[in-house]
């Protein structure tokens, strides 16, 4: 199969691409994902208490939206829903069911190994995410019961009445204990580092209400705009001014102490780090739930036994393991399968961590893009609104990419924003001595996030600027 544009992975990011390549005509090209269905991390993850930590309308295509969602912070259900739905119009774009093996690049185009067959395009997206890998606790031991990963819920283990182990206080842990500690007869919750929570305050959408965004697309719009001016707003309190940072700490810590009476309890869910150094969370249960006489906060898993789960100082008998302990967000999944212009990896080039221009294009690689990889997360707003702005970038690059031509970023420019990146990172709260998913285990670096607001990565990069950029014809 030949075709101008091969798009990897069926997430917001593979399937925004998707509908804008034919919105704007384009008729050649294929989404190849490697599961049965679309959806990304929305169709991976199904845990209990999953939701969307983003307002709804926020967290959708500004292209599509959708006036349906139940509530503010929608379930995982609704969004997972909401992307099958967009998929229609290119469903016979989508390759399910196919994994990409290996990506390599030579003077007629970018050369695919998937599953089921060849695939030759002029130009490569890589939409795949960077949640899709799962980080397992690498200690020592074994657990013969059930244990699972939270983006792998095993719904086949019943909770009722089981001693339960959650390993991690991130954000699935925080959404998922107040759920199994319904259940469970125990739950103890291994805690590394304690977690900044502030209150959710969900608002449900009623039908009515729902009806009228239906009926007045304007008032959706409308919305949206004011959920991302108030997304904006939180810039500084999570990032870039202290006043602002230490009022949210302070907001944080005041509902701890108003869900939390136990005061050493309280002093075990205090975090030890700079607000925004980790991912803020939001739970209106979370504080409530492990208050329950039957749940215990015990520190960091140490080790596993047949049927236990090991702290430092002692052992906890369990009958099922969640492993809630995140995603290898730094090294990308793909990266070692695709081969540039020299014969090198994207691993090997990356040996040093991750980067690329504008957050989209690597030197070595021509006609190939990436979706929501080196510093395109946002730790104060949707990644929806980053993902568009890229997908813009990659429209106006293929009108200067004809047949057999290749378009390749210099490394000066490349260089050059890895190092604006890291200049920029200096001092913010993710670089304060916390271990965080945002810094590259092997070198430190922060190599995730983009260190500004929303506004000014759309401003910069929303229109392709084929300036840094060298064309060569074959």
């Amino acid at each position: 199969m030949r075709v101008r544009v091969a798009v990897v992975g069926a997430g917001f990011a593979g399937l925004g691409t998707a509908l804008r390549l034919q919105a704007q005509g384009e008729d050649s090209f294929v989404v190849l994902e490697r599961a049965s269905s679309v959806g990304g991390t929305w169709r991976d993850n199904t845990y209990p208490g999953i939701a969307c930590d983003v307002p709804a309308h926020l967290y959708c295509f500004s292209f599509l939206p959708n006036p349906a969602f139940s509530s503010r912070f929608a379930p995982g259900r609704e969004i997972r829903d909401y992307l099958q739905r967009a998929a229609e119009p290119v469903r016979e774009h989508l390759r399910l069911g196919t994994d990409v093996e290996s990506a390599v690049w030579s003077e007629s185009g970018w050369h695919l190994t998937t599953s089921r067959g060849p695939v030759v395009a002029d130009v490569l997206v890589l939409a795949a995410g960077r949640l899709t890998a799962p980080r397992l606790p690498d200690v020592p031991g074994r657990f013969d019961g059930p244990a699972f990963h939270s983006s792998a819920w095993d719904h086949s283990v019943d909770l009722d009445g089981a001693r339960v182990a959650v390993v991690g206080t991130g954000a699935s842990a925080v959404q998922l204990l107040p759920e199994v500690a319904e259940r469970a007869r125990s739950v103890v919750v291994l805690q590394r580092s304690a977690p900044y929570v502030l209150p959710r305050g969900d608002v449900a959408y009623g039908a009515r209400e729902r009806a009228r965004f239906a009926e007045h697309p304007e008032e959706l719009a409308a919305l949206r705009a004011q959920l991302f001016a108030e997304a904006e707003r939180l810039y500084d309190a999570r990032v870039g001014d202290p006043v602002a940072r230490a009022e949210a700490r302070s907001r944080a810590l005041g509902h701890l102490a108003a869900e939390v009476e136990d005061t050493h309890l309280r002093a075990r869910l205090t975090p030890d780090h700079e607000f925004g150094c980790k991912r803020v969370l939001f739970s209106d249960d979370y504080y409530r739930a492990v208050s329950l006489p039957h749940v215990t906060v015990t520190g960091p898993l140490t080790g596993f036994g047949p049927d236990a789960v090991l702290t430092e100082h002692r052992s906890h008998e369990v009958d099922a393991v969640i492993l809630a302990t995140g995603f290898h967000t730094t090294r990308q999944p793909y990266a070692g399968i695709v081969r540039g212009r020299e014969g090198h990896t994207l691993e090997q080039h990356w040996k040093d961590g991750m980067q690329a221009y504008a957050s989209s294009t690597v030197r070595g690689f021509p006609n190939m893009f990436i979706l929501d990889g080196p510093n395109a997360s946002l730790s104060h707003n949707s990644a929806v609104v980053m993902i568009e702005t890229q997908i813009d970038y990659v429209l106006g690059a293929l009108r200067h990419i004809p047949a057999g031509t290749a378009l390749e970023v210099s490394a000066s420019a490349e260089d050059g924003y890895a190092q604006e990146m890291a200049a920029r990172s200096v001092g913010k709260a993710w670089t304060s001595g916390c271990s965080n998913w945002y810094l590259d285990p092997r070198t430190g670096r922060q190599s995730l996030l983009w260190p500004g607001r929303a506004t000014e990565f759309r401003e910069r990069f929303g229109t392709f600027d084929p300036e840094p950029y060298e064309r060569r014809t074959s």
